[in-house]
């Protein structure tokens, strides 16, 4: 079973992904992009079709900004509303420095992005490609295996599967069992299990 988010922006990946290194790494990250201003950067991303103002970037560094040891403080009055989001990134990418978090988005935006034809990939070194590739093929095959396996898994044995990657909300499926919601997170062939 599946439902429609029509809430959730055509852009929401990228965009949470580039709100956490604008918060996580500030002017490095935009450096590495070629900008010596920020206001530089956000209207490139504009330009390029990921936002449709620069508000909407303001706003997604705006949302990771409490979660890191920054001058800013974003959006702290949300509390914990969006942590999910950032436990996410931080599982992926976490232990990447400022370069290599950069140009993993540079990969993400030539593969994903038709209209960006100024990222220069070439300089990517190859095993951050294919680690890059590893991870999207991996999540890809681990979320097949759970589709079709998950009610080997004890607490989930009598459970209604619904389908969430498509929501946003940073968990990939739901599990109904009885009275209860199981939010499932895929990454490899581990699940993270909240309850």
């Amino acid at each position: 079973m599946s439902r429609a988010n029509s809430n959730k922006h055509e852009n929401y990946e990228i965009l949470n992904l580039i709100g956490y290194g604008l918060a996580k790494f500030d002017m490095d990250f935009v450096r590495e992009f070629g900008f010596k201003i920020k206001q530089d950067f956000f209207l490139y991303f504009v330009k390029i079709g990921i936002a449709k103002t620069v508000g909407t970037l303001k706003n997604r560094q705006d949302l990771f900004d409490p979660f890191f040891d920054n001058a800013r403080k974003g959006w702290w009055q949300k509390g914990d509303t969006y942590i999910h989001r950032k436990i996410l990134i931080d599982s992926l990418f976490g232990s990447e420095d400022y370069k290599s978090y950069t140009n993993i988005i540079k990969l993400y935006l030539d593969k994903k992005i038709d209209s960006v034809d100024t990222i220069d990939t070439k300089s990517i070194s190859p095993i951050l490609k294919s680690k890059f590739k590893q991870l999207q093929d991996t999540g890809k095959a681990a979320e097949l295996f759970f589709i079709k396996n998950y009610q080997s898994i004890q607490e989930f044995q009598d459970g209604f599967l619904e389908d969430a990657r498509t929501f946003g909300d940073g968990y990939d499926f739901q599990v109904d069992v009885l009275q209860k919601a199981f939010l499932a997170e895929i990454k490899a062939l581990n699940l993270l299990m909240v309850v």
